[in-house]
């Protein structure tokens, strides 16, 4: 039967050919290769340390606020752009916690039905056919996606070691500048946990300012930070409201993942422009969400309780990681750890991608990892990982670290 649809699909999805492909795209290898793991060795249990979403759920003042409002007749209704209460709780927040001062609620901050419909509708509001968005790789592709289907073109801007995994903002060439509308950058960085520092940030405004270039700064770590690194808002150097917007998310400072929340902050045009897009992709997050995201931002002990068993487990794995021979380091935000793939193991098997060697570590081990080779042959552990208590920390972490120490991995 003729498929009435094998001429309809756009161009941007890969017209005729969409649904063709046979390439397989990392996480579903991942997925697989778990599911093949786990019924190849059903006695071992697996550990998964590739998670990229927190392992404890909202908080219970936070759930029990939910519940409160969810079955109020007024919360019923469409929020459109977004009810004000969460608004000036947002702008509380970031001053609370970034020292932003001067925001007017209305005008710097609208909603978001989370953080990806954000970064998928920003392009809307800036990009045309031949635009350029510059953006660093490995990181969340969804700006770039979007800006290649409205027809914009993508930038890459390797994030490496040397530098500190901070783009070269000095590498771009000429003809790309001459063409580029946005840039996209993310700190505390996913994947590599690097993060920003305020003299990146002011160089971040004087080269956006020099080349009239939009700033998005994605900032759902931002709050996750360890070891005397405070919590920094791009915003907060000066001149960045002037040529930029930053997103937060609810999902990683209050473990809120699935609710759906977040939020834009930043240049009231560039808002004003997020929202009329906004209000005609989405007529808003339930009221009652908003409302408890209320109570969960005038609560940052939260987040201080989530930072300090991230901070507990990174030390714990960092040391496991560098006994097994990797050459792991802390990060200060995030919850990821960025390491260096090894070469092979000592019975001569050889990896030629971090894919290939995160593959083989889950076949060989139950560990599962997300591998990066955006930027060099790296892995990416998390330390969302299910545990129940301190203790179990320890347990899993000793597990992870004698199977890999088994392997005789080679660097």
């Amino acid at each position: 039967m003729e498929d009435f649809f094998e001429d309809k699909i756009s161009e941007r999805l890969g017209g005729s050919a969409f649904g063709k492909s046979t390439a397989i795209y990392k996480f579903e290898l991942i997925k697989r290769a778990k599911a093949a793991a786990k019924k190849a060795h059903p006695g071992v249990s697996l550990i998964d340390m590739g998670v990229g979403e927190p392992d404890w759920p909202a908080d219970s003042i936070v759930v029990e606020e939910l519940a409160r409002e969810a079955g109020k007749p007024d919360n019923r209704w469409y929020a459109d752009n977004g009810i004000p209460e969460f608004q000036e709780a947002a702008a509380k927040y970031l001053e609370k916690v970034y020292g932003l001062t001067g925001l007017e609620p209305s005008e710097h901050i609208v909603h978001g039905i989370g953080s990806k419909p954000v970064l998928a509708m920003l392009p809307l509001c800036f990009i045309n056919p031949g635009d350029i968005l510059l953006t660093t790789v490995p990181g969340y592709p969804v700006t770039a996606t979007h800006t290649k289907y409205l027809g914009g073109r993508v930038h890459e801007l390797p994030l490496l070691e040397q530098n500190d995994f901070l783009p070269d903002l000095g590498s771009i060439p000429a003809d790309v500048l001459a063409k580029a509308k946005m840039l996209y950058i993310n700190y505390p960085n996913n994947p590599t946990g690097a993060v920003a520092t305020p003299s990146f940030f002011s160089e971040v405004v004087r080269f956006a300012k020099k080349n009239n270039i939009v700033v998005v700064h994605d900032a759902p770590y931002s709050a996750l930070t360890y070891d005397g690194y405070k919590p920094l808002s791009f915003l907060s150097a000066e001149g960045a409201m002037d040529v930029g917007v930053e997103v937060h998310s609810m999902s990683k400072a209050f473990n809120m993942t699935g609710w759906r929340l977040g939020f834009l902050c930043g240049n009231p045009r560039a808002v004003k422009a997020f929202a009329t897009v906004k209000d005609n992709s989405d007529s808003g997050q339930f009221r009652a969400i908003q409302k408890a995201s209320v109570k969960a931002l005038a609560h940052t002990e939260i987040t201080d309780r989530t930072v300090e068993k991230y901070s507990r487990r990174f030390n714990l794995l960092v040391d496991a990681l560098n006994e097994a021979g990797f050459n792991a380091k802390k990060p200060k935000g995030s919850f990821y750890c960025y390491v260096k793939a090894p070469s092979a193991t000592a019975d001569g098997r050889v990896f030629n991608t971090a894919a290939e060697f995160s593959e083989y570590l889950i076949t060989e081990s139950l560990i599962s990892t997300v591998p990066w080779d955006d930027a060099g042959k790296y892995v990416r552990f998390s330390v969302t990982f299910e545990a129940d208590s301190p203790e179990r920390e320890i347990e899993v972490i000793n597990d992870m670290k004698q199977r890999m120490k088994a392997l005789k991995l080679k660097f």
